[in-house]
């Protein structure tokens, strides 16, 4: 097996102040938004429900025992405080309402994606039988004609068809599905617009990849990452500490002479542990895959989103990813002493069984340019043997028989330059300078050479020609490997061409490293090298020979229009199909991380104001010196007391938008991101409480008991 070859590319020079990545809404905020949501906040409502978030469980409680104590002693100020602990409680539940209410819409589209189709599957005898959709086991094959629907997932496996998936993807314009490459996987409940294919399903009833995209656009699929448990954990432990701090309250105005006032303490309680971002966390986790969604990404768990937005390595695959991918023969070039005519119908031969686009390409090429008749060759079916392509040999062709008698054989190959000429001198042979240079050539210009070789029986193998495929980079692509650089992100092309090659490409690409003629297993040894060196991984991918890459990473971003087997492997899929994707990837995981960072320190600042508001009105009448403290004049206890909780609501309403929007995020170093972050919302979250409660004061200070 060849060495890969890793080599480090000159930095291309960045702008000093990138673009900021556009992020796309996820959908429109209003107050109708609110409304709409507010009935399945009340179904919220449920201990059961409730019971998921320690912090608002605390806060559910208290305003049941509130209530109970105040039916017991009614007035005012007791049903003041009553009113505001359910808003905050109701408020914390219209949050992940809102968050989760934002996929419907999505998921009733998709469901009508999901209609009741019949299929004609082949049965055993290669007839076809009509049967519901709801029958196709893993492994059926079945028949799909211009205007009819593709019943389930798979692959297809014979012919070629434009298939309309914009109920999926919402693009309008059709795409092309084709047997034998990495544009094979089709989805149940598309259109086929033209010919005829053959798909082989690859999923169970139930578990189709509109199913799966249903569960997870409505939260029903979402379990909470590893960073969310442990925030839940830290919330917790500070709930306890809190509630702990004010039960010892109640002895300290008892023994200062004062009658503790249960309804004032569990006050106390509810603005001090941090309400504000256990009630908006889960909403910032939902809103992050909400906004995936808008990008097209299907993300199969959170955990994927969080991993995204601290990847240090991207390892992105050339073929279809950063160039186009559908390589096609473009020109042929005969070894000396072999005429044109003998070299098309050798390349033509040797790409008959080869049913990749690039094969189907040189057959094209050698019959519409140089006029090779390909049903002179169909007296060869049943006495020829195919040699498939493999990732080891990185070759393919065919063995025939060298003689009219059947005897001896002449074998036929095409395959990558360095694989087809080690084999020439493995057997004796040498190859033409004029092949070599010619092989280095195409290489050097960014082109795929293949050389095409002839063996006669036992003799040395003859070199008879290169075929030149071609591949062009995908516009904007350097720009888009700037800003991945701008994010801290190292690049690294993987590409099974020789060196040459891979360099020219490289260069144009504008990425970091490349590995040239990497296996499957490079591929894998390469990422489980870079995880041991404790950096987190990125791949994006679409064939079947990616799949254990994409599987390794801790993000697999697997294309749509890729096979099956990478879109099970990766724990993320593209139904747009464009690698660079990932960068916008990078770019929501970094911007869930920086808001959920973010409404934590401003939930656990705004705290500092409310000892201000609170601390001061408890024991100012014991402890007048305390009076000082109240910085804010704020007119009573009563009065402080009702401001900060009706605050301590308010600001969970306020920040509902910010939640599902993310905090807006611009490439740049972590230490800038948090100095900003730090700034903005730590004395933001210490300043806002604190003019807050003091204009909320000016207003209930005029109502009945607040005196």
């Amino acid at each position: 097996m060849t060495t890969p070859t890793i080599t480090e590319q000159p930095v291309p020079t960045a702008t000093d102040d990138p673009a900021p990545t556009q992020l796309v809404s996820a959908g429109a905020f209003d107050a109708r938004s609110l409304l709409t949501s507010l009935p399945e906040a009340v179904r919220k409502l449920a201990p059961r429900d409730q019971a998921r978030n320690p912090v608002m469980f605390v806060v559910y409680l208290g305003a049941i025992i509130t209530t109970i104590l105040t039916l017991w002693q009614p007035s005012w100020f007791a049903w003041a405080v009553v009113a505001w602990l359910w808003f905050t409680v109701l408020f914390a539940a219209l949050a992940e309402a809102v968050a989760e209410g934002r996929g419907r819409a999505q998921a009733a589209s998709l469901r009508k994606v999901k209609q009741d189709t019949t299929a004609r599957r082949i049965d055993g005898s290669g007839g076809t039988e009509i049967v519901p959709g709801g029958e196709l086991r893993i492994g059926d094959r079945i028949v799909v004609e211009a205007g009819e629907v593709i019943a389930g997932d798979g692959d297809v496996v014979e012919g070629i068809a434009t298939v309309d998936e914009s109920a999926i993807t919402g693009e309008s314009a059709p795409v092309v599905r084709e047997s034998g490459g990495d544009r094979c996987a089709v989805t149940g409940g598309t259109t086929v617009l033209s010919d005829r294919i053959v798909v082989q399903i690859s999923t169970a009833p139930g578990e189709s990849f509109v199913d799966r995209m249903i569960a997870l656009v409505e939260g029903a699929a979402r379990k909470k990452t590893p960073n969310e448990i442990a925030l839940d954990i830290l919330l917790a432990s500070l709930t306890i500490i809190f509630l702990l701090a004010v039960v010892a309250v109640g002895p300290m105005q008892i023994y200062a002479g004062q009658e503790p006032d249960p309804v004032k303490l569990i006050a106390l309680l509810v603005c001090l542990i941090p309400t504000t971002i256990g009630a908006l966390l889960s909403s910032i986790g939902i809103a992050g895959m909400d906004r995936l969604v808008q990008r097209n990404v299907l993300a199969m768990s959170g955990r994927a989103v969080e991993a995204a937005g601290d990847i240090d390595t991207l390892l992105m695959d050339k073929t279809g990813t950063i160039t186009f991918g559908n390589r096609r023969a473009t020109r042929i070039i005969p070894a000396p002493g072999i005429g044109m005519d003998e070299f098309a119908s050798l390349a033509c031969q040797s790409s008959l069984a080869d049913d990749t686009p690039e094969g189907r390409s040189i057959v094209d090429l050698c019959s519409s340019e140089f006029g090779v008749d390909v049903s002179v060759f169909d007296d060869q079916a049943g006495r020829h043997e195919v040699v498939p392509f493999t990732a080891q040999t990185r070759m393919s062709g065919m063995d025939l028989p060298a003689a009219a008698d059947g005897t001896g054989v002449r074998a036929i190959r095409k395959g990558a330059a360095d694989a087809v000429l080690r084999w020439v001198r493995e057997t004796g042979g040498a190859a033409p300078a004029e092949i070599t240079d010619e092989v280095d050539a195409i290489a050097s210009a960014g082109g795929t050479p293949l050389v095409v070789a002839v063996r006669e029986g036992d003799a040395s193998v003859l070199p008879m020609g290169v075929i030149e495929l071609s591949d062009v980079v995908k516009p904007g692509m350097s720009e888009r490997f700037a800003q991945l650089r701008a994010m801290g992100i190292r690049t690294v092309m993987v590409t099974g061409d020789n060196p040459r090659t891979a360099a020219a490409i490289a260069v144009q690409a504008g990425v970091d490293d490349y590995i040239a003629e990497a296996t499957p297993e490079d591929k894998l040894a390469l990422i489980r090298q870079e995880q041991q060196g404790g950096r987190l991984v990125a791949m994006t991918g679409d064939g079947t020979n990616d799949a254990p890459a994409l599987a390794q990473a801790d993000v697999g971003l697997a294309m749509n229009t890729g096979t099956s087997a990478a879109k099970e492997a990766g724990n993320m899929v593209d139904l747009d199909s464009d690698p660079t994707k990932l960068i916008d990837v990078v770019a929501i995981g970094k911007q869930l991380l920086i808001t959920r960072g973010a409404l934590t320190t401003f939930s656990l600042a705004n705290d500092l104001a409310k000892y201000f508001a609170i601390l001061p009105a408890l024991f100012s009448v014991i402890y007048p010196q305390l009076d000082a403290l109240n910085i804010m004049g704020l007119h009573s206890a009563q009065s402080a007391i009702v401001s900060a909780v009706i605050f301590n609501a308010l600001v969970i309403v306020a920040l509902i938008p910010l939640s599902l929007r993310g905090v807006g995020y611009r490439p740049g170093s972590a230490q800038r991101l948090l100095g900003r972050n730090l700034a903005v919302y730590g004395i933001g979250g210490v300043i806002t409480p604190f003019v807050g409660i003091w204009l909320i004061d000016l207003v209930v200070r005029f109502l009945p008991g607040m005196g």
